[in-house]
């Protein structure tokens, strides 16, 4: 199957200058006006405009100086929000709680929500039985999107959460979501240590089947 190419496969860049040369395959050369338009007019609804112009803003006044919670806490005072949500991983609960006493010590108001919330078998969710044997409670991230929309957090930090269920968390949250932390268990929760060593240390453990 012929490979389709994309930005991974640039070796340009040059989306970031003006005349300059791109592949033929350019997704900024090659753009339909249709979906230029299309994502201009979303920075119109809500408070899409607010986060881009702030986010725009920390990522210049932070530059290599801010570190991703200063960030975080910039970010929520560019915006006007004071009450912060936070769902995280019950393996990351001191991480939750360290966090938490950041943001209280720096005027935020906290109302976190675990993974486990609600206490429910996974096979009772018809999740295989199999699956209990490292932990029997299933994870919740669209309970927690709920009672952290019912309590009316203002932006929501993930931390931790498992891939897949920090997509279900991002689907059902009504407050902008950001994360803190990406849960790895095998390099410490830093998951680009296995890009920087996908060539040496990682090098046979990722290499797909031919």
């Amino acid at each position: 199957m012929e490979k389709e190419l994309s930005c991974v496969d640039c070796g340009t860049q040059n989306c970031k200058y003006k005349d300059r040369t791109y592949p033929e395959f350019c997704l900024t050369t090659g753009l339909d006006d249709a979906d230029w338009q299309w994502a201009v007019e979303r920075y119109d609804e809500g408070d899409n405009h607010r986060v881009m112009v702030a986010s725009a803003e920390v990522e210049y006044e932070g530059y290599c100086r801010l570190t991703r919670v200063e960030e975080i806490m910039t970010f929520a005072r560019k915006m006007g929000y004071r009450r912060i949500g936070i769902a995280n991983c019950i393996g990351l609960q001191n991480e939750a709680r360290i966090f938490a006493r950041i943001l209280r010590d720096n005027g935020f108001e906290v109302f976190s929500v675990i993974c486990k919330a609600g206490g429910k078998a996974k096979s009772s969710m018809g999740i295989p039985k199999e699956c209990e044997s490292i932990g029997a409670a299933m994870c919740n991230p669209i309970l927690q999107a709920r009672l952290l929309n019912q309590a009316g957090t203002e932006l929501n930090v993930v931390i931790g959460l498992c891939v897949g269920h920090d997509s279900l968390f991002y689907k059902y949250s009504d407050a902008y979501a950001t994360t803190l932390v990406t849960k790895d268990r095998v390099t410490g929760h830093n998951p680009a240590a296995v890009l920087y060593t996908s060539t040496s240390y990682y090098r046979n453990k990722l290499k797909g089947d031919k």
